[in-house]
């Protein structure tokens, strides 16, 4: 079972990953999941009592973090955060630290005054120290020795007991002020990409005995009468059954223009009830909703990580322990051969040891690579996992899917040609037999009859994917299909041009139905810009080879491959990926029930938001609007997350190494040192934040 947990307080991206590996290891524990932006641990067990694994993950967290609070996500409400307390805090320590630094420069350096000076210097120390010294303290118990409390505790005791006062509380308030910086940062970056995410109705008013009362959306059964007000979310799925409104539906599509709708119309939970006051009736469930399933997968899609993130977990892990070393050995070591000059060395030592400390690293690839899902997701384009959001941007080529992809995939019958019955009768029969699909050329010839049917004269019919339709109506077999399936049953076609339904009943062929589509507007624009960008399109369809041929004419696609099995579209995809030069990516767009095969196979598999649930569950990314276009979108996203991880990747190790290295020199003091640790951490998250404005 998973258990998930809040990890209040929880602002160290390092300690952070070891609750996770931590957690991870314990006893009947199978998996474990740490989501940094979100402070959720999710904890996966066996055969374990949940009070039992509560007190086990508390334990955990302890020893790492002992002022982290745990807390059951069931139980947990968020509390706005208040730094109050921490300012007048660091304000004090600010004034008495000043007040120090006047008497001892500028009044007097020995006798009463400079004691004074001295005992502002030690107060300001503690009102700091205290608390980093107990979290200390609580973690050398825990024998956690390698947390950035300890290190920077030694660090100042170290400059102390040097007899550098001033640096050691200059170092500890600079260090305090940092820290609550760092948890500003990161907790406005917690809140600006929760806030593109946070579709999340929160209530429904539901009809019950007359009256309308508040529940949960999950308690909401379907066919159930709701009522939205003006300015509320629609919390779930349904069915207009009175009133008109706007519906702002940028929450789930990432488009700005409202949408009108009246009784009869469909809305979508998550979307935004602009102008009137409707009543709607409940289609689904609120776990069926397109918004339920997009928040659940928002929120594991950190669990999903990319090289770079694995890359900086494992360095991280070696990191601390290794600039350790090298401190003590820098304190240790050189004085021995320069005159026993330990106290020289022992503070460029104390230096290195403040700038062990990896969070800058840790947090850097993570938040960025969380803000650009977040920024994604506010534009429709819904990324599972950060793995997926990077290989955006190493699109080497992308296979489109036809039908319902680059085309509306709202076909019309145009033409038909009988053989040896009326128009009338080929248009019956076939209708009977795509009367139980929902495919969309099905649907198509079940409009053109538009006639009631009678469920008696259909007693059997089995949809094959890929091929068509085996039906049994009025006692006879009828087969529904492209013409290579009723080649297959021994049954001859004459060949038509364009989307064909070819159809035999009772094992003789009774002609064809030619069945039209409109590409999308935006397909050929999205079509053009890839190839701009030197990025190879192909065309993957079923259609026969005329219809494939013009569709990719007006297109402007690079290559085509018609009248294709889902099995074909899987292997031709297989080919593409094996073809493309090293670190390019093949990405796959398609929307049907027959595609979600070859989504599986791409190296990201993409499902357009109004396609089948298969595909749209085996898919790595959603184009929640199902306009290809999102896809630019999804490129330019990555491209801009990929860069700004590059970036605070390289500052934070830049400025550790020029920091490290002006250490040993001798050039760089604490305060520099203290920089290169919590300093970098809120620039690489101030950065980060910058994906969210673009």
């Amino acid at each position: 079972m998973e258990y998930k947990y809040i990890l209040d307080g929880l602002d160290c991206a390092n300690c952070a990953e070891k609750i996770r590996a931590a957690a991870e290891k314990s006893d009947r524990v199978t998996a474990a999941a740490m989501n940094f932006v979100r402070k959720e641990l999710t904890v996966t067990a066996d055969r374990i009592d949940e009070d039992e694994l509560f007190e086990r993950v508390e334990k955990i967290v302890k020893s790492l973090e002992p002022d982290v609070e745990v807390i059951r996500k069931k139980d947990y409400t968020e509390q706005k955060a208040d730094y109050k307390g921490d300012i007048i805090k660091l304000s004090v320590s600010a004034v008495l630290f000043a007040a120090g630094f006047i008497i001892e420069h500028f009044v007097a350096q020995e006798g009463a005054l400079y004691i004074a000076a001295l005992v502002c210097y030690l107060i300001s120390f503690v009102i700091n120290g205290i608390e980093v010294a107990v979290t200390a303290f609580k973690a050398i118990i825990q024998r956690n020795f390698f947390n950035e409390n300890t290190l920077m505790l030694v660090a100042c005791i170290g400059a102390i007991i040097l007899g550098e006062y001033e640096e050691a509380v200059a170092v500890m308030l600079f260090y305090s002020v940092g820290e609550l910086f760092q948890s500003i940062a990161v907790n406005r970056s917690r809140r600006s990409i929760n806030a593109l995410i946070k579709t999340r109705p929160e209530s429904a008013e539901l009809l019950r005995d007359g009256e309308y009362v508040t529940v949960a959306p999950e308690e909401v059964p379907v066919g159930s009468i709701i009522r939205i007000k003006a300015g509320e979310k629609i919390p779930l799925d349904g069915v207009i059954v009175s009133g008109s409104t706007s519906v702002d539906t940028s929450a789930l599509t990432g488009e700005s223009m409202p949408r009108d709708v009246a009784e009869d119309d469909a809305v979508k939970a998550g979307t935004l009830n602009i102008s009137g006051t409707v009543t709607v009736k409940t289609t689904a469930e609120f776990a069926d909703t397109a918004v339920y399933k997009m928040l659940e997968t928002v929120e594991r899609a950190a669990e999903k990580k990319t090289k770079t993130e694995n890359f900086i977990t494992v360095f991280a892990r070696y990191y601390t322990p290794a600039v350790v070393a090298m401190a003590v050995l820098l304190a240790v070591i050189p004085p021995l051969f320069t005159g026993f000059d330990f106290a020289t060395w022992v503070q460029r030592g104390l230096i290195f040891l403040v700038i062990s400390c990896p969070c800058a690293l840790v947090i850097s690839v993570p938040m960025g690579y969380f803000a650009g899902i977040g920024k994604a997701s506010s534009r429709g384009v819904l990324v599972k996992g950060s793995n997926y959001l990077e290989a955006f941007a190493k699109a080497g080529a992308v296979l489109f899917d036809k039908t319902g992809t680059l085309t509306e995939g709202k076909f019309h019958v145009s033409k038909m040609y009988p053989h040896g019955v009326s128009e009338a009768e080929l248009l019956e029969t076939a209708a009977y037999a795509e009367s139980s699909s929902n495919h969309p050329i099905a649907v198509s010839v079940q409009t053109e009859y538009s006639k009631a049917f009678d469920n008696t004269r259909l007693t059997s019919c089995e949809e094959i994917a890929g091929k068509g339709v085996r039906a049994v109506v009025d006692g006879e077999e009828v087969l529904c299909g492209n013409a290579k399936f009723l080649a297959e049953n021994g049954i001859e076609c004459e060949p038509q041009d364009g989307t064909v339904l070819y159809a035999a009943r009772g094992g003789k062929y009774i002609g064809c139905i030619v069945i039209a589509d409109t590409l999308k507007p935006a397909a050929v624009k999205t079509i053009a810009e890839l190839k701009r960008r030197k990025i190879k399109t192909i065309m993957l369809t079923g259609d026969s080879e005329a219809a494939a041929k013009a569709a990719a004419e007006e297109l402007g696609i690079d290559e085509y491959h018609s009248g294709l099995m889902p099995d074909d579209k899987r292997d031709i995809t297989e080919q593409t990926k094996a073809s493309l030069g090293k670190g390019k990516r093949a990405i796959f767009v398609g929307d049907g029930i027959n595609d979600a095969p070859v989504i599986a196979q791409a190296d990201v598999g993409i499902a357009m938001g109004a396609g089948a649930d298969s595909a749209i569950e085996t898919a790595d990314a959603v184009l929640m609007n199902d306009s290809p276009e999102k896809l630019l979108d999804a490129i330019n996203i990555s491209r801009a997350t990929n860069n700004i991880v590059l970036q605070n990747v390289i500052f934070a190790l830049g400025v550790k190494l020029v920091i490290q290295v002006l250490g040993v020199l001798g050039i760089a003091n604490m305060w520099a040192a203290v920089f290169a640790d919590v300093g970098v951490t809120v620039i690489a998250v101030l950065n980060s934040l910058r994906l969210l404005k673009k």
